[in-house]
């Protein structure tokens, strides 16, 4: 997995419990135009705590020009924002 820590637009999905599920995300990589991934399937959902910053960690996995792929996106909690970490 190469390591990005990109910047993303995510859509997701709390439940009353407060549980997030991420269900979609938008990303531009350099001057490509947007690219929207569907996450199909999240495999594990931990807690890390990353340079003192509390963030759960989701392990994912989509399909990217018909071949499923595996990659790792990360939500802080300070600042609400989502990072797709590695691809």
């Amino acid at each position: 997995m190469k390591v990005l820590a990109l910047p993303i637009e995510m859509v997701s999905y709390t439940d009353n419990k407060g549980s997030i599920k991420p269900i979609r995300f938008r990303m531009q990589v350099n001057d490509e135009p947007m690219q929207v991934i569907k996450i199909d399937k999240v495999i594990i959902k931990d807690t890390q705590k990353f340079a003192g910053n509390i963030m759960i960690v989701y392990k994912c996995q989509s399909l990217f020009e018909n071949d499923a792929k595996l990659f790792e996106i990360k939500y802080e909690l300070a600042t609400c924002k989502w990072i797709l970490y590695k691809i």
